[in-house]
């Protein structure tokens, strides 16, 4: 069941989990590129500007995904230090993506960039993650004991390399997660240009991971720690006013209603037709009958003397 490592390239391990967490990188990226694409197509106009949100998202993500489970103990003293986390210390997702909003944010205030980018990245996002818990679901503990059907039995030796019992069927937990992000991907994606607010889409995923996640993690192999609860339970709790305020400020300035008929599919307008700054707008020839329009400061031409019969 479990592959943490696909092989060695020059005698070092090719972990099963770093692969897959890459090509979740490059799928989102890949559906990020097309998106923008398609925008550009529909005529909506994205400047240069949106790579520093990316970068910001990519730093702020990875920043956080490293350091976000630095203080797993209250007493400091027993946690590692910075530069020992960062080299073997656990990784995150849920800081991750809260450190790629906040990275995102802080870029667009930096380069005073205020479209609303959450339509773009939050089908990437959620098909990278489901690509990216394949590495967890082949590698990492699956999850808690049960009897469902489906449980996952590990043979002796991978129960004893993740600290699972050994012939217990576990919860298939990771994979509860690859089908929930596969279905937010399907959402997603059917949401694009169907909310008044473009950056809607990506506040709805986090709240729904946050609360899928939460759920989850009851089936979860993670450490309990406090009140029956997981550090993952408890990170969520702490933002869970956060969220609830993101989701009612939404509704409350309507970018949850349907967009605007008009908005869905704006057709592009052509680069030739678009007018330079400064330039002079060209005269629309006016129709039969219609009395030619005059130049500003030009004086009427008076009419033609009628002869006298005589």
């Amino acid at each position: 069941m479990l592959h943490p490592v696909l092989g060695h390239l020059g005698g070092v391990p090719v972990r099963t989990h770093d692969v897959l967490v890459g090509l979740g990188v490059a799928a989102a990226g890949a559906l990020f590129v097309a998106e923008l694409r398609r925008q550009r197509r529909l005529g909506r106009h994205l400047d240069d500007r949106v790579w520093s949100v990316v970068a910001g998202a990519l730093v702020g993500g990875a920043l956080s995904a490293r350091l976000g489970t630095w203080l797993q103990h209250v007493d400091l003293r027993r946690n590692a230090s910075l530069v020992e986390h960062w080299l073997y210390g656990n990784r995150s997702i849920l800081s991750g993506l809260v450190g790629a909003y906040a990275g995102a944010l802080l870029a667009k205030r930096l380069t005073g960039y205020q479209a609303r980018t959450g339509g773009l990245f939050a089908p990437a996002v959620a098909l990278g993650m489901a690509v990216g818990r394949v590495g967890c679901l082949l590698s990492e503990l699956p999850g808690r004991p049960t009897q469902l059907p489906w449980g996952v039995t590990l043979a002796p030796a991978e129960a004893l390399a993740v600290g699972a019992p050994p012939g217990v069927p576990l919860h298939p937990s990771f994979g509860y997660e690859i089908l929930f992000h596969l279905l937010a991907f399907a959402v997603l994606w059917r949401l694009r240009d169907r909310l008044a607010d473009p950056g809607a889409p990506f506040t709805l995923y986090l709240v729904g991971y946050a609360g899928f996640r939460f759920v989850v993690e009851f089936v979860r192999g993670n450490e309990v720690v406090a009140a029956g609860l997981t550090r993952p339970q408890l990170f969520l709790l702490a933002c869970a006013p956060v969220a609830a305020w993101a989701l009612l400020r939404l509704w409350r300035r309507g970018g949850l209603a349907p967009a605007a008929a008009g908005t869905r599919a704006a057709p592009p307008t052509p680069a030739a037709a678009r007018p330079t700054p400064g330039e002079a707008q060209p005269t629309p020839a006016p129709a039969p009958g219609e009395a030619q329009p005059r130049p500003a400061g030009a004086q009427p031409t008076p009419a033609p003397a009628r002869e006298v019969a005589g």
